[in-house]
């Protein structure tokens, strides 16, 4: 008998009328716009102009969320075109859950890019500046994984296991009731990590991209732990699951430039006003009636 547990939704898609509502959808959306709207006003404080983030964004969410569904799929490929995989189409549904995050930071980035040349802004600034936000947005987006009942860690009873229907639970695990609840695990994590990157953004006034390493730091160091306890279906390397060998060697890239850039840039780089290509020259009128009248 479950005498203290975590329940799981019953359901995870409501229907307004023919239209389904689908909580994984719906979480991440919001999860987006508290990463842009946070984004945005830190960095109108560092100087910036209001509306960048959110013009950038256009650009990095879709690239983002591409790329995340595009590791995912890459990554687990076995279970969409394995042996008894579930085919090119379920590849597609990304509202079934599946979002990388390497991939979803690595295209997004990708994107922020075109975005920042086409603001006529420098691109570290704008990951500075977005960091704590993607890191909120990663803490409401496991919830989706909660609705869909996902991702969850090994059997415990410890008193927030979480309850998985039987129908969720993975092959020889039929017999357990309570599981990790990694989603919520990595939830707090990253509000955490928010927390920690506004404090030293603030006392150690950083910039020239270090704000963006210490949170993909502070991720990866997180990630290494909640990722060990998962029991998903997972490709290894040297029997251990590549997600943690991306964090490994991830997060020893974000270290190595956080080390680099404090002594090669130390301070924050000053933001100038974005470089708006000259508009053309206005024509005077007795100009145009000289051209209308050759």
């Amino acid at each position: 008998m479950i005498t203290a547990s975590l329940p799981s939704p019953s359901q995870g898609v409501w229907l307004l009328g023919p239209i389904p509502l689908r909580a994984y959808a719906l979480i991440i959306i919001v999860g987006i716009i508290v990463a842009v709207w946070l984004g945005n006003r830190r960095y109108v404080q560092r100087g910036g102009a209001p509306g960048t983030i959110t013009d950038i964004a256009i650009w990095a969410v879709p690239f983002g969320i591409i790329g995340g569904r595009l590791y995912h799929v890459l990554s687990d490929s076995q279970l969409y075109f394995g042996e008894n995989g579930a085919g090119f189409v379920a590849a597609l549904r990304i509202w079934d859950g599946g979002l990388g995050i390497w991939g979803a930071v690595s295209l997004g980035a990708v994107g922020a890019w075109i975005g920042a040349r086409r603001a006529h802004v420098a691109l570290p600034p704008v990951g500075d500046a977005i960091a704590p936000g993607i890191a909120l947005a990663q803490a409401i987006g496991r919830w989706g994984n909660w609705f869909n009942q996902e991702l969850f860690g090994a059997p415990t009873t410890l008193p927030w296991g979480l309850e998985i229907d039987i129908v969720h639970r993975p092959g020889g695990y039929e017999a357990f009731e309570t599981f990790h609840p990694t989603f919520l695990y990595e939830s707090m994590w990253m509000v955490g990590v928010a927390i920690v990157l506004i404090w030293a953004d603030r006392r150690f006034t950083m910039g020239h991209g270090r704000v963006f390493a210490l949170y993909v730091l502070l991720y990866c160091v997180g990630r290494l732990w909640i990722e060990s306890l998962r029991i998903d279906s997972a490709n290894t390397i040297l029997g251990l699951r590549l997600n943690i060998w991306t964090s490994i060697l991830v997060g020893l890239g974000a270290l190595a430039y956080l080390v680099i850039s404090s002594r090669l840039r130390p301070g924050r780089e000053k933001l100038e006003p974005p470089a708006v290509e000259p508009d053309e020259p206005a024509v005077e009128p007795d100009e145009i009636a000289k051209n209308t009248a050759t």
